[in-house]
């Protein structure tokens, strides 16, 4: 009796041409050097995501020959860290370019799912002081809870119509507000804006600023460049410095929020379907937007695991074209005055 074509696994359809099949690829059978050259991530840490993912990847479904969650994980980790859907990246674990897709959605939902539990400023009193005598430990800049900036990822176009995605340099982007700490940490990771948005409106509308307003804290503060207006919580640099003590809070904080380009790099350098080489993601906004938050929960995952992001070794130039912004400069009185008593407490 013939079987109709639809009803076969486009993963049946590859054995028999030499391709490994699902449960025969075993993590032991392949060396660290293997797992890192080809899913950027060692052997430990796979098998901590596998046990953190693996009751959510292991939904019951009709399919004799479900795809196992450590294989989902490989698939996802081969795309978020080259970028590819290359035939070479399904071949390694023996399944098709169109399981590896639907691998990608599935481990991605997975990691947003838990976004909050990685990505969060601390709450105790202890972790918040710690987190501010290391940023002191930086450049001398005091009271710093973390330093913000947004980054561009380039997206396919929604729709012809749709111009609120592109920025100004004409291209379709994401532009992503995040927030990080002297180590790289991410503490807020706000993804979805459009491309369109500039810096000052995208932090004006975001949780970020509700967050730091509602639950105001008088003892600390984020740094900003100056493309953000300056605010009680948010300290920018001076436009026009004048005095020694202005330059020296200027030097101090430059070299401070210096911390989150750093972040920046590394992240696009260890997350390649970011970076723009194989060109732009190509998802609607909010499954990119989805697509980046899941590298920014992988990324706060492999600090914890000792993957240092300042020794992550880069796979080739990065570049990420500055953003055109005009300096931008509060009328704030109260947030001129906190930054005045700054200037004269700690750089006078």
């Amino acid at each position: 009796m013939a079987v109709p074509i639809a009803v076969l696994d486009c993963d049946l359809l590859l054995y028999g041409r030499g391709h490994r099949t699902l449960d025969r690829f075993k993590l032991e059978d392949v060396t660290d050097e293997y797992l890192v050259s080809t899913y950027g991530f060692p052997r430990q840490f796979i098998c901590y995501l596998v046990d953190l993912l693996g009751a959510t990847l292991s939904r019951p479904t009709q399919r004799s020959r479900a795809i196992s969650p450590e294989t989902q994980i490989l698939a996802a980790l081969g795309f978020y860290t080259s970028g590819s859907f290359q035939t070479r990246m399904g071949d390694a674990i023996g399944i098709s370019q169109a399981s590896m897709s639907r691998c990608v959605a599935n481990v991605t939902e997975a990691l947003v799912e838990r976004a909050s539990q990685f990505i969060h400023f601390p709450e105790d009193e202890a972790t918040v002081q710690t987190l501010k005598d290391d940023f002191y430990g930086l450049a001398g800049m005091p009271g710093v809870l973390g330093v913000v900036d947004c980054i561009h990822v380039a997206i396919k176009a929604p729709n012809a119509e749709d111009l609120s995605y592109v920025n100004r340099k004409g291209l379709h982007s994401l532009n992503c507000l995040m927030v990080c700490d002297s180590r790289g940490v991410l503490l807020s990771a706000e993804t979805h804006w459009p491309g369109s948005l500039p810096d000052c409106t995208v932090l004006e509308q975001a949780a970020l600023t509700s967050q730091f307003e509602t639950k105001l804290r008088k003892d600390g503060w984020l740094l900003g460049d100056s493309s953000f207006l300056l605010r009680t919580w948010l300290m920018t640099p001076l436009p026009i410095p004048e005095t020694p003590a202005e330059y020296r809070y200027n030097m101090a904080h430059s070299a401070t929020h210096n911390v989150i380009e750093r972040t920046f790099r590394t992240i696009r350098s260890r997350f390649r379907c970011l970076d723009g080489s194989k060109g732009t993601l190509q998802y609607s906004p909010e499954k990119s937007s989805h697509i980046i938050l899941a590298c920014c929960v992988l990324h706060n995952i492999s600090l914890e695991h000792g993957l240092d992001v300042w020794s992550s070794p880069a796979t080739g130039h990065v570049e990420q074209p500055e953003e055109e912004y005009e300096q931008m400069e509060s009328v704030d009185s109260e947030a001129c005055r906190v930054r005045q008593e700054l200037l004269l407490t700690h750089f006078s």
